[in-house]
């Protein structure tokens, strides 16, 4: 019962972070897109609630933000829910299947994958459902890889150490328990 009251809180905190995050990076030009500031409580949530929770947050946060500051706009909406419920479900599903022993490699496993199959669904939204054939290929790479390079390297080195801080403060529990758990835990 604990561990779900702290889920439904934590999760609730993540949303919150998903309005709030974007609006301190959007007074800057076009720093939503580089930065990436909403996926970071997304990525987050996911690793550390579970896949419910994650979804919840994916869908739930750009929708509320969307609709208390604009941001995403409407026609951005869709496919970013798209893509960030799918980081929400995929950090969460492969955090619990990859057990390399060392925490650090679950956690980049965990987030490269999710980071690249949430990129392909908001791509295959965009370019098939929304756009129907008007988003290309190359605009899928330019938006969602090479103009979001900065937000990826901000989430890759972030995320980690903050789960693993968490960890040490007992603020969420260890993944490996023992007397190797100190190594592989960070």
């Amino acid at each position: 019962m604990k561990n779900n009251i702290r889920n439904y809180v934590f999760c609730a905190l993540c949303i919150a972070l998903c309005v709030v995050l974007p609006m301190a990076f959007h007074a800057i030009p076009n720093a939503g897109q580089v930065i990436l500031p909403m996926h970071i409580p997304v990525l987050i949530c996911g690793l550390i609630c579970g896949w419910h929770f994650g979804l919840l947050c994916g869908l739930a946060g750009p929708l509320l933000s969307s609709l208390l500051t604009g941001m995403p706009p409407v026609a951005l909406l869709p496919s970013m829910m798209v893509e960030l419920a799918v980081y929400g479900v995929i950090t969460a599903l492969m955090m619990k299947l990859v057990n390399t022993k060392r925490l650090y490699a679950d956690l980049y496993i965990s987030l490269v994958t999710a980071m690249i199959i949430g990129r392909i669904a908001a791509g295959i939204v965009k370019g098939f459902i929304l756009s129907r054939g008007g988003f290309t290929f190359e605009m899928w790479l330019t938006t969602h890889f090479v103009t979001a390079l900065p937000g990826i390297a901000i989430q890759l080195a972030l995320i980690p150490s903050l789960f693993v801080a968490l960890q040490r403060a007992g603020i969420i529990p260890r993944k490996y328990e023992g007397k190797k758990a100190e190594e592989a835990n960070g």
